[in-house]
């Protein structure tokens, strides 16, 4: 087996093979290292560009291309192609139901909290899995230019996204064979490759403005003493250069008298105008005016045009740079340093309205698309040990969490995170008029509890007899500057109250902890596997409850045929547990659900009617 060394005191391995820094976008991915002269570089492998398209597409044979490839399916082979993963990761159901129509692939819907789902055919994949793929493709780019193994990676994400995002960054990491030593703010890795934060004495405080092609983020930062504080973060995730592009293709359709109803039947006719308004957008960085013929279309504009065109979705960033200074108490006086992040933010117009908000020069000297990417790798070469000139906060080793149903470990404080520190997560009860829940806590890398170390156990007694679903209960990690953590459990509904404090640590030798980080990552596929597994168990076994509860209650109005065909899903879903086969399980769920959904908002149309009269469903009609 091979041997990896520890180093306990940053809770990061040693140097031995190289941690590169990746930016996993919306749009385009892309990989950065350190070379052997202290440089910070991109990765463009076998010349295919440096940016790699954040696109899966599945073919009907089962193969699946990831990248420039698949980015040409978009438009030949819409439902099989996946973009715009990133803005799934971590989102329930609730999350993204207003956004379904900008997915063209079938998100499964089902109203609930449950994390979402894309269907491909048969198979049902989380976004954890499609954005492994995409890690799996820039690894083996990053080894094929390198010509060395990568299996230790720094991963950005916005500065916005919460735990649960950040954890299923660090699934997705995992699933694509990387060990991820840690998950960075891209607005603090956009000021590292800018040299801001590297010198532990200096003090700053940094706006980055990130403009993509779909979204527009803007971070407002305090640097001091080598810590990179969030003050605050605004924006637009639906905001960036394709709208600029749109707005391009919209004019051309005007100018030329361009039947909209016949251009929505026209797919190909609508990509080459999309993508003829990104070279005209692109042109304007060195000319002034773009004229080009499309079949007997002329495509004629002027770049005061564009501007005029785009100055409200500009302005909108504006206005969002604004409530993130109002939200972090500072002026524009108080900001010292203005960075740029983005390919949006190559257009004139947004450099010179950013400038003039904050009343100073932007930094927009290194590249825009590769900042982020960059800076990633700077934070892995201080993670490796190879700068002395920066002083690394004390981290934890190894990773805290709870036990959840199934036997799941749900991490609630990852590995390597900075301490002290402080998180939590809303969970609540799978049983109607639960009263008391059980909280294991757990210390480890495996996805199951039984693979990880016992800490403590405790119960939180008292929770109001509510429906499965109902109570919400906060459980906090805060882990102190000694180790000891202090894990805390309250239903915000009564204000029931419990907590315990372990050390964590205690006892485990260098040993043991090299042991627990080699197995996660030898097992990673297995455990992944495994866990998918029990996830959707435990979905199937939830919606057969609910269901059987709601024929309990309803039965009555619901009809004969109703009542046999609800019957017979219910069934089939639980033949497809016992078979114990993911895909299955989640297709039976999905048929339950859609069957179901039809009476179960008849019934609920009928109880909102009967009691806007006074009565309810229980008492039957007048």
């Amino acid at each position: 087996m091979a041997k990896i060394s520890i180093n306990l005191a940053t809770g990061s391995l040693q140097k031995e093979d190289i941690i590169v820094g990746i930016d996993l976008g919306t749009t385009n991915s892309l990989v950065a290292f350190i070379d052997p002269d202290k440089q910070v570089k991109v990765i463009n492998d076998t010349g295919k560009g440096v940016l790699v398209p954040s696109v899966v597409h599945f073919g009907s044979s089962g193969d699946i291309t990831v990248g420039n490839e698949a980015k040409e399916f978009l438009v030949t082979d819409p439902q099989n192609t996946i973009f715009s993963v990133k803005r799934l990761l971590g989102r329930s159901y609730a999350d993204v139901k207003d956004y379904q129509s900008f997915f063209s692939y079938k998100v499964i819907d089902d109203d609930s909290e449950s994390l979402v789902k894309i269907k491909v055919g048969d198979r049902f994949y989380t976004p954890i899995e499609l954005s492994g793929l995409i890690l799996k493709e820039l690894k083996e780019r990053a080894e094929h230019a390198l010509k060395t193994p990568v299996n230790r990676a720094v991963i950005t994400v916005p500065a916005y996204f919460n735990d649960s995002q950040r954890q299923a960054t660090r699934d997705a990491g995992k699933l694509a064979g990387l060990d991820v030593l840690r998950i960075v703010n891209e607005p603090t890795a956009a000021s590292l490759a800018y040299g801001i934060g590297l010198d532990p004495e200096e003090t700053r405080t940094v706006a980055v403005y990130d403009l993509g092609g779909g979204t527009f983020d803007v971070s407002i930062l305090q640097i001091q003493n080598g810590i990179f504080e969030v003050l605050s973060t605004n924006g637009d995730t639906f905001l960036g250069g394709d709208d600029f592009d749109r707005a391009i293709a919209d004019y051309w359709i005007a100018q030329n008298n361009i039947d909209k109803n016949e251009l929505a039947n026209n797919r190909e006719l609508t990509q080459q105008l999309r993508l003829k308004a990104e070279e005209a957008k692109k042109s304007f960085t060195h000319q002034s005016i773009f004229n080009e013929q499309l079949g007997d279309i002329w495509l004629t504009i002027d770049r005061n045009t564009f501007e005029q065109l785009i100055l409200p979705k500009v302005q909108q960033t504006i206005t969002s740079c604004q409530n993130a200074l109002k939200d972090a108490k500072l002026t524009v006086g108080d900001i010292d340093e203005v960075i740029m992040v983005g390919g949006s933010t190559r257009t004139a117009l947004v450099k010179k309205m950013v400038a003039e908000f904050f009343g100073r020069p932007v930094h927009d000297d290194v590249n825009p698309d590769e900042v982020v990417a960059l800076g990633a790798a700077i934070q892995a070469d201080v993670l490796a040990g190879n700068r002395s000139d920066i002083l690394l906060l004390d981290v934890t080793p190894l990773s805290l969490g709870i036990e959840t149903m199934g036997g799941l470990m749900d991490t609630i404080i990852p590995r390597n995170s900075k301490i002290p520190t402080k998180a939590g997560r809303q969970y609540t009860t799978s049983k109607d008029g639960q009263v008391n829940m059980k909280i294991a806590v757990y210390q480890g890398e495996r996805d199951l509890i039984k693979e990880n170390r016992k800490l403590a156990e405790f119960e939180l007694k008292g929770i109001p007899a509510m429906p499965a679903g109902f109570p919400k209960v906060d459980i906090n990690f805060i882990l102190n500057a000694d180790g000891i953590l202090k894990v805390q459990a309250i239903e915000l509904r009564s204000g029931v109250k419990q907590e315990v404090e372990v050390r964590p640590a205690y006892g485990i030798s260098d040993d043991l902890v090299e042991k627990m980080l080699m197995d996660s990552i030898t097992n990673a596929q297995d455990d992944v596997a495994q866990r998918m597994l029990i996830e959707a168990r435990t979905e199937g076994e939830q919606m057969i409850y609910t269901v059987e509860r709601f024929i309990e209650k309803h039965g009555t109005h619901l009809s004969a045929e109703e009542m046999s065909h609800t019957h017979e899903h219910l069934i089939a879903l639980k033949v497809a547990l016992a078979a114990g086969e993911k895909d299955l399980i989640h297709s039976k769920i999905d048929e339950v659900n859609e069957y179901t959904r039809p009476f179960a908002e008849r019934l609920m149309d009928e109880a909102i009617s009967v009691a806007m009269k006074g009565k309810s469903v229980e008492d039957g009609p007048e």
